[in-house]
């Protein structure tokens, strides 16, 4: 069930000692249909959240403003007014963000955290070359052959249409989804079918953001990155690892 979904993977990615989002950061979202989806609710900690913490949104309803100038006061009144109950939590800001994505071929649920380990990368003036780099097989496996690289904007409506144009670019370049999306000075999102799939591309992130702090880095070429993304026996071994 999508909730459950949405449930573990908020669980799982809150986990204190992975410290990819403490206290309130980050958020998730799991598809139900075409019309509808959960996301977090503002205020919850991911590492505590039992199903009060989710809300069920019109997914319609937040399309539709995607492209209007809005003030903080009606984008919390559309937020409000897109829950399936009434009486549910507020959506999270970035409740935009999730209904967008969650349109895409392939994702049914994202994940959106903080990593300590990877914001001095995205903080980092080489951040979004840095997004375009793979230093490893399993980095191409499990993230993509680059990431979605998104420059900073004011969270909300400002940031999933930021979001939108970075999606349309990298599928116009690479002719698939990204796994993975790279915000500077804020955070990661990855997206998947599966809990366990966004897990392994938020994982993968980490370990690959730490690698990016060793001396006298060797990136793969395009041709490797190409052959890796593209070998049969990595496809299976990618539906092996998100089954």
């Amino acid at each position: 069930m999508p909730l459950d979904l949405a449930l573990h993977l908020a669980r799982s990615l809150g986990n204190p000692v992975l410290n990819l989002a403490i206290l309130a950061e980050g958020n998730v979202s799991a598809r139900v249909d075409d019309e509808t989806f959960w996301v977090k609710a503002s205020g919850h900690e991911m590492a505590t959240i039992d199903e009060t913490g989710f809300v069920a949104v019109n997914r319609p309803a937040i399309l539709r403003v995607l492209n209007d100038e809005l003030t903080d006061a009606e984008i919390r009144q559309i937020l409000a007014d897109a829950r399936r109950d009434p009486n549910a939590g507020h959506p999270s800001v970035e409740t935009f963000m999730h209904a967008q994505l969650l349109g895409l071929p392939g994702v049914e649920c994202i994940g959106h955290t903080h990593p300590t380990a990877m914001l001095p990368v995205l903080c980092s003036d080489q951040a979004e070359r840095e997004a375009t780099q793979r230093y490893f097989p399993d980095e191409v496996v499990c993230c993509g052959p680059a990431s979605a690289w998104v420059s900073y904007v004011d969270p909300g409506l400002p940031l999933a249409r930021a979001i939108r144009a970075s999606v349309d670019s990298y599928v116009h370049e690479w002719g698939s989804v990204p796994k993975t999306i790279w915000l500077q000075n804020h955070g990661l999102i990855a997206l998947g079918r599966s809990a366990k799939e966004v897990m392994s591309a938020t994982l993968m992130s980490v370990k690959a953001a730490t690698v990016r702090f060793g001396p006298g880095l060797t990136a793969l070429t395009s041709a490797q990155i190409e052959r890796i993304h593209t070998r049969p026996d990595e496809h299976h071994r990618q539906a092996l690892l998100w089954r």
